[in-house]
């Protein structure tokens, strides 16, 4: 499975696209199994980081500045940018700028191990990224989109976040890690954990896909605008944040990591406060899925091209052993 993964996940997208489009009354049962797989995936990720490596990733304060630069000071520029060629519609404008400006905290970390990125460093670097969000965001949007985003944006959902699928799979992971020193079935559990990688991510793009390509499907026309900005901002946003890694002097297996974390927003987080906007704004849900399932396609290319590209050097220490 690990050697035909992306073949396998392109399958897992496809199956989401058949099932989603073909029985639109299974989108809510997909749609609440999401944060189950999420949870599970994040779970072994977790698992196949050494608590030393997290200790380390508190530390390293060149790569947190990175992460803060681009995702709090050159992204917000870039969106501005991006959002002036969809101005003219007001729900389209919100739901862009909403993702945009989001920058992701959850399965940014298993794609970036995918591709031997420093995922640690990004678990570590979490909570601040969570918290900055929720501050710097209702003001960026209110230059954006105007004084009434100011009310659309609720600490709730990211608080949710941080509990549901940060901090439990990160302490289940922890706990599972001291007791298998000491048992040896908790340490089959750490051993083994890693053969699910493959499954619990292909159920995380199913149901993300199932459960919402009928909206996509009811809607494609309106969303092109939207979408054209999306696949835009995947490439600048990748290229300032590597550049701005390297301007920080960070070694290849970092400069991985934050091009993914430029990259990927949060738009499992930022989708309830969409699906929560008054009527006359219901096509920003859409916007922000449209952005979930371009972005998907988008990682999947970057585990394989950004190794590639960011080649560590023989000094350097290796990857995150996740991918």
């Amino acid at each position: 499975m690990n050697k035909h993964q992306i073949w396998l996940y392109l399958l897992a997208i496809a199956a989401g696209c058949l099932i989603g489009g073909r029985f639109p009354i299974l989108s809510s049962v997909l749609g609440a199994s999401i944060n189950p797989f999420l949870g599970v995936l994040l779970y072994i990720t977790f698992l196949s980081i050494p608590l030393t490596k997290l200790v380390e990733g508190f530390r390293d304060f060149r790569f947190v500045a990175v992460l803060v630069v681009t995702n709090f000071m050159v992204i917000p520029i870039l969106v501005y940018v991006l959002t002036r060629f969809v101005q003219a519609d007001k729900a389209v404008l919100i739901g862009v700028a909403l993702v945009l400006l989001a920058p992701c905290v959850d399965y940014v970390i298993v794609f970036s191990g995918l591709a031997g990125g420093e995922n640690h460093k990004l678990l570590a670097a979490t909570p601040l990224l969570l918290l900055l969000q929720m501050l710097l965001i209702p003001i960026y949007m209110y230059v954006i989109v105007g004084k009434s985003s100011m009310e659309m944006l609720a600490p709730e959902p990211f608080a949710a976040t941080l509990t549901l699928l940060i901090f439990i799979p990160l302490v289940l992971a922890i706990t599972t890690q001291i007791l298998g020193n000491k048992f040896a079935c908790f340490s089959n559990i750490a051993c083994r954990a890693e053969n699910f990688m493959v499954p619990a991510m292909m159920g995380t793009l199913f149901s993300v896909v199932g459960s919402q390509f009928h909206v996509l499907a009811d809607q494609g026309e309106s969303l092109i605008q939207a979408a054209l900005v999306f696949i835009i901002f995947i490439p600048v946003a990748g290229f300032a944040a590597f550049h701005i890694g390297k301007a920080f002097g960070l070694p290849a297996t970092a400069l991985r990591a934050v091009s993914f974390s430029g990259v990927t927003r949060n738009s499992l987080v930022v989708l309830p406060i969409a699906l929560a906007l008054p009527i006359e704004y219901s096509l920003a849900s859409s916007v922000v899925v449209t952005q979930t399932l371009i972005e998907l396609v988008a990682m999947l290319v970057m585990v394989r091209v950004v190794p590639l590209l960011v080649r560590a050097t023989p000094n350097e220490p290796p990857g995150s052993p996740s991918g």
